[in-house]
């Protein structure tokens, strides 16, 4: 029998290639995003440098002025990430609300709240707040992350709420991007950013594109009118549509919201042509809750559109859908249609 002739380096470490199979890459499940890897690089600050430096003019009349109000500041520390000032105090209960723009109250979440709180007997999570000083009486304390707390503390009866206090006035409008005890659903989103939309154009001569961070996304402003108007309205079938025709208007406030307030009217004619294509639908036997987005999606201008296409504007894209969804024949649509397209429920009407 014939074997080959080996050969062996002195001082080599013996290689064996089948050892060395590259591994296999781990495949994550079907619309599983990877997280993104850390830089590698390190910001902000250390623990033990967070008090390490003297607080600021503003922290220190903010630390006068909540003991005035008969609050007790706790501590003044620096945020690890960007360094910036807060103070961490126990504020009087009956000086803390929440901001007038956001949410409204989920009983449920509430409820829930006051039987974990009274059922462990502590309160563990500071809620956050601003200072805004009164001419004609005491200051209040806006919460912008704490409303469902807020609310279970005071039902329970507590006479005090640990809040970080954060000096910038304008973290009471960064509302969506600091609330984190609940996650948002749409109608909630759009509601908060059109209460907020007013308040900042009675305060602030500034336009959209200004607070965008505290708006989040354009489409929110136009939605939220909607809801206002009609509460039931079904914005998640429409929203995918206006994040792409959709940008932050660039005229001052008073402009800015009657062209918002155009859009919106539009909007809700364009939903009523739909609502009378789907009744069509049922009377015709079809039943699934996908009814509404279906007819959005065949009526919808984008759907096939190249991306290299010139992009359509709100008003083009609208009359567009409109005009598709009186031409929509529910005659010829039928049960295995809907089946293909999938998608996400409607919100209830």
């Amino acid at each position: 029998m014939f074997w080959p002739k080996l050969s062996f380096d002195v001082g080599l470490p013996y290689h064996n290639p089948v050892a060395e199979k590259t591994p296999k890459k781990t495949s994550l499940p079907k619309g599983a995003k990877r997280r993104r890897k850390s830089t590698g690089t390190s910001i902000g600050l250390a623990a033990t440098e967070l008090q390490a430096a003297a607080p600021t003019g503003d922290v220190g009349e903010l630390h006068r002025a909540i003991e005035d109000d008969g609050g007790k500041v706790l501590t003044v520390y620096r945020e690890p990430y960007g360094g910036r000032w807060l103070v961490l105090a126990a504020l009087p209960i009956e000086l803390v609300e929440p901001t007038p723009y956001q949410r409204n109250l989920s009983d449920t979440h509430v409820r829930r709240l006051e039987t974990v709180i009274g059922k462990i007997g502590r309160f563990l999570d500071p809620i956050i707040a601003v200072r805004l000083p009164k001419p004609d009486h005491t200051a209040r304390y806006w919460t912008p992350n704490g409303h469902h707390r807020l609310s279970a503390m005071k039902t329970l009866g507590a006479r005090s709420i640990v809040s970080i206090v954060v000096p910038e006035a304008a973290a009471a409008y960064q509302i969506l991007a600091l609330n984190t005890e609940k996650a948002h659903n749409l109608r909630e989103k759009a509601l908060e950013v059109i209460r907020m939309y007013r308040e900042l154009a009675r305060l602030d001569a500034g336009n959209e594109e200004t607070y965008a961070l505290e708006f989040e996304e354009p489409a929110f402003i136009t939605l939220g009118l909607c809801y206002e108007a009609r509460p039931r309205f079904s914005g998640g079938a429409y929203h995918p549509v206006l994040k792409r025709v959709e940008g932050f208007l660039a005229q001052p406030f008073p402009d800015a919201i009657a062209i918002r307030q155009q859009r919106a009217k539009t909007l809700l004619e364009l939903d009523d042509a739909i609502v009378r294509q789907v009744e069509v639908l049922k009377a015709n036997g079809l039943t699934s809750p996908y009814l509404k987005s279906f007819v959005v999606a065949r009526v919808n201008p984008l759907r096939f559109r190249p991306k290299d296409a010139t992009p359509l504007s709100f008003d083009d894209a609208l009359d567009r859908m409109l005009q598709a969804a009186q031409k929509f024949n529910p005659d010829t649509i039928k049960l295995d249609d809907l089946a293909k397209s999938g998608g996400v429920p409607d919100e209830s009407e």
